[in-house]
């Protein structure tokens, strides 16, 4: 699309940059600017959070001690190990703890899903205000939007649903329900007890922010769509009342 783009631009009877914010004002324009600022607000919210979570833990020795264990996006969950509640480990009793999951799977495809989406909107962007006569006497341009526009909500559809229910199976590996898998925790005079996690919040908020892009690229096929030499060729079709 780029490639095709660029080659427009530089052929004789279409080259030449003319700004017009006008369309900005028009659906086309303002759906892709609350694309843009909503993409970033959605790989931002769950791309940048760091949390723990941390338990009360008396053994040999060592009364409510307190273990954490830091994680962060991507979320590899069995990868993150708890602090030891002393140097001797409870006599030998202690091992290394892990939390349990590997979401980053479900993480890191809404983040680059958010990411793509905010480059194109970018560039749609330019296309929009620079060169919307190129944009639109190339009948490729408005097609090739609208299919990244349909693929792109379908694909936000399926991205913010994997990583909703990722955040859900986080939320249970990091709270008070992972203690019956401690292993550690069952020793002879070694009890456990959940203190605290991290307010998700904001993971919270990138799953609103992903359903949101779902419903701005979903409602922006039409007028994508309008602009095509389909919808044209629709209205001329159509029978004359």
């Amino acid at each position: 699309w780029c490639g095709s783009l660029l080659a427009a631009l530089l052929s004789p009877r279409m080259v030449g940059l003319r700004v017009d914010f006008g369309l900005l004002l028009e659906p086309l324009g303002f759906i892709k600017v609350l694309e843009w600022i909503f993409s970033i607000f959605a790989f931002a919210t769950c791309g940048g959070f760091q949390g723990e979570t941390t338990l009360l833990v008396s053994c040999k020795g060592v009364v409510n001690k307190t273990v954490t264990a830091a994680f962060a996006y991507p979320f590899k969950l069995n990868t993150v190990v708890f602090s030891a509640p002393d140097p001797k480990r409870c006599g030998g009793t202690w091992t290394d703890v892990y939390l349990v999951g590997n979401f980053s799977s479900s993480a890191q495809f809404f983040v680059t899903l958010a990411v793509l989406v905010f480059l194109y909107c970018i560039a749609a962007l330019v296309v929009y205000i620079g060169y919307k006569h190129v944009y639109q006497q190339n009948s490729k341009f408005p097609l090739t939007d609208l299919a990244i526009t349909v693929i792109s909500a379908f694909l936000w559809l399926v991205s913010t649903s994997a990583w909703a229910k990722a955040l859900a199976d986080i939320k249970v590996s990091t709270g008070a329900s992972m203690i019956p898998g401690i292993e550690s925790c069952k020793a002879p005079g070694t009890t456990c007890q959940f203190a605290s996690v991290t307010s998700m919040g904001t993971l919270n908020v990138s799953v609103v922010f992903g359903l949101l892009n779902m419903v701005l690229w979903g409602g922006n096929v039409w007028f994508v769509y309008k602009d095509t030499n389909l919808h044209n060729q629709s209205n001329r079709i159509s029978p004359s009342p």
